[in-house]
């Protein structure tokens, strides 16, 4: 069979597992089987789910319902297998617990934050770094200056980025997440002409749902940051459709073009029906009259 050659920006429309680099470069994983790496992977992917369904246990800590079922099903495997793969992750490397909820109930099941975990136990060894090294040498993540994806290239091209901030982590997931919810593959479709608004929309939702501040600035006013994300989340196709018709409706010059997408965003839950209702008002020829009849 032939595949035909990428063009263009084709490739975005893939989705990956991201297997974790230190699982391939840390001495610590070298005993560590290939499946078991993808089954990480899996499950890492899998977590996009907790933020999207609430699941969290009564400390906070994110969990994923996966059954044996649906382990073989993700990477086609044996029963057997899927049992050993899911004990040499929880038993062998500590990077999953399970835990019962009893008769009837499948397993919750815990994964852990790989990268967190080796920077807190000061791991010796990766690659010719020693401990002190290491800590010295951890990449900085910009909070501003340049996207997203230049901060990856960057890390990816460096030899000491063994490990990623918990940072990254987060935004991966909120970007998934976000994906999802707004269903951007199909805005994409709708609006190719916006496809570059559409991912700083993207991009502009993570950054706020991960910003480290208390206190966020939406239409001149200091929100609590809470606050902002809990707006934020409940974003759909349905409000981002809406963003793209205010941005085309309005004819006066924006100045801070993310403080008004911010702001256009925080307020899109509260204001979408009012202003698709003043459409069909205007194209019905109500106009602001009340018919008594």
């Amino acid at each position: 069979m032939e595949y035909p050659y990428f063009k263009g920006l084709e490739a975005d429309r893939y989705s990956f597992y991201r297997v974790p680099k230190a699982l391939v470069k840390a001495d610590l994983f070298q005993k560590m089987s290939g499946d078991a790496k993808l089954l990480y992977a899996v499950l890492l992917d899998r977590m996009s789910l907790s933020i999207k369904n609430g699941w969290q246990d009564k400390h906070g800590n994110a969990y994923i319902i996966c059954t044996i079922e649906e382990v073989m099903d993700s990477i086609h495997c044996a029963r057997q297998k899927a049992v050993k793969l899911l004990d040499e992750l929880e038993q062998e490397f500590r990077l999953i617990e399970r835990r019962r909820q009893g008769l009837g109930k499948p397993n919750l099941l815990y994964v852990k934050d790989l990268y967190a975990g080796l920077s807190q136990s000061n791991y010796l060894k990766y690659g010719n770094h020693t401990s002190k090294s290491l800590k010295n040498e951890l990449p900085v993540v910009p909070k501003s200056n340049g996207s997203n994806t230049e901060k990856i290239n960057k890390t990816d091209s460096s030899e000491t980025d063994l490990i990623y901030p918990a940072e990254l982590q987060e935004e991966e997931q909120y970007r998934r997440y976000f994906k999802e919810a707004l269903e951007l593959e199909i805005l994409e479709q709708g609006y190719p002409a916006d496809k570059t608004v559409l991912y700083e929309i993207l991009e502009l939702l993570v950054e706020t749902v991960t910003s480290r501040k208390k206190f966020l600035r939406i239409c001149g006013e200091e929100k609590p940051k809470e606050v902002v994300k809990s707006r934020l989340m409940k974003l759909d196709s349905s409000h981002i459709q809406y963003i793209l018709e205010c941005l085309k409706e309005n004819s006066t010059q924006i100045r801070n073009i993310k403080q008004y997408l911010l702001a256009t965003l925080y307020n899109a839950p509260v204001t979408v029906d009012s202003y698709y209702s003043a459409q069909v008002r205007h194209d019905m020829g109500w106009g602001g009259r009340v018919d008594k009849n």
